[in-house]
């Protein structure tokens, strides 16, 4: 059950004329501002049995199983799942939907994957005609959602890659962040984006993060610098000396749950710059208050819709000879120019938290467990007090 409350916004609407890094966002400051990326994002509620999750599905581009990206991969810790990253780190590229949901939906959405590739790519001899892995990431939302009722199915899959768009990502309690929980409130999905000019005229290039924010407690949250979970908890504190342990720092004492980040741009960039890009995430994450703790699956992927990758066809006509060289030309940026998109890659990545936290709502879910919303009066109180500016 979600509670009624005022209506939720992004972190930029709470503290207008916050600095939020020197890049400006792209138009919806999202993941789909990045040309040819399509997202969906769905909500699994059915409170009886307790369930409260969800699916989001991110496409690389609309003809993914044709032309594939650029792609890397960094592990801050590793206690979480992303498949097909061993393909991904071989090959460099992702030839595939972009799944992020949670733990026990791992195989359901890969299924799903798989079911739509056939049903729409498929090959009468070999069953899929390309070669290409599902990528599928996870966080634990066991707190909030009954996650052994399983109740994720292929068919959700199947419908988020059918229904992706290039809207703005819906943010907070939608898709796979659903049951989400974060730095002692409410979590969720979230998602931002920074343009960065290029040397070329009227060149720009978009670097965006879409994020699953599942990590964290209350003391270590941070916002612009403020300490502003250690605030709230000394205030907490004074007007209880004994105060009750906050239901989402209970649900992280006993599984700490994780954080998957995206990023996307239409930067020539290759595979192992894409995995520099990938690395820059744990910056936006630290800022915010996360330190890859034990359990905790951090877990970043980075591609670059600018070169289509061919997707390897094993009914292609004629074959390619494997024993016989085939070469692709393909542009990518200079190494000694790159900083801009590192520092844009770091700076979504932290604004796609602080907007998965502003507009996560209350949510009672899974056995009573309630985690409350982030209080954004009192975050805008609390920067206009302490904020640098």
């Amino acid at each position: 059950m979600v509670t009624a409350a005022p209506p939720r916004r992004r972190l930029r609407d709470v503290v207008p004329g916050i600095d939020l890094g020197v890049w400006p966002t792209g138009a919806k400051n999202s993941l789909t501002d990045v040309p040819g990326v399509l997202v969906h994002t769905q909500e699994i509620v059915d409170a009886a049995r307790g369930v409260h999750t969800g699916v989001t599905t991110i496409l690389p581009r609309h003809n993914w199983y044709e032309s594939g990206c650029y792609a890397g991969v960094f592990r801050f810790n590793g206690a979480g799942e992303l498949t097909g990253s061993h393909f991904v780190e071989e090959l460099g590229k992702v030839a595939s939907p972009i799944v992020v949901t949670n733990t026990t939906a791992v195989g359901a959405a890969w299924q799903g994957v798989v079911e739509y590739m056939a049903a729409h790519h498929g090959d009468a001899d070999v069953g899929i005609g390309y070669f290409a892995m599902p990528v599928v990431a996870e966080t634990f939302d066991g707190f909030l959602n009954n996650s052994v009722a399983f109740a994720v199915q292929p068919s959700h899959v199947r419908h988020g890659i059918a229904a992706a768009t290039s809207a703005a990502v819906p943010e907070g309690n939608r898709g796979g962040g659903t049951g989400m929980v974060s730095l002692g409130h409410k979590g969720g999905t979230g998602s931002s984006s920074r343009v960065v000019e290029g040397v070329a005229k009227d060149t720009r290039y978009t670097v965006a993060a879409l994020v699953q924010a599942n990590f964290g407690s209350l003391r270590n949250l941070r916002i612009v610098g403020v300490p502003y979970g250690k605030i709230v908890a000394a205030e907490r504190a004074a007007a209880t000396p004994t105060p009750p342990p906050l239901e989402a720092d209970r649900a992280k004492a006993a599984r700490d749950g994780s954080i998957i980040v995206v990023l996307a741009t239409d930067a020539p960039l290759h595979p192992r710059q894409c995995e520099r890009l990938a690395k820059r995430a744990t910056v936006g994450l630290a800022r915010v208050g996360g330190y890859g703790q034990n359990p905790s699956g951090d877990i970043f992927l980075a591609f670059s819709t600018a070169n289509h990758v061919p997707v390897q066809k094993f009914n292609k006509v004629p074959p390619t000879d494997p024993f016989k060289p085939l070469v692709h030309s393909v542009d990518v940026v200079a190494d000694e120019s790159i900083n801009g998109l590192l520092e844009a890659a770091a700076d979504a990545t932290e604004e796609a938290i602080y907007n998965a936290l502003c507009m996560a709502e209350t949510l009672t879910g899974f056995k009573g467990h309630t985690v409350e919303a982030l209080d954004l009066d009192k975050v805008k109180a609390t920067l206009d007090k302490y904020m640098v500016k």
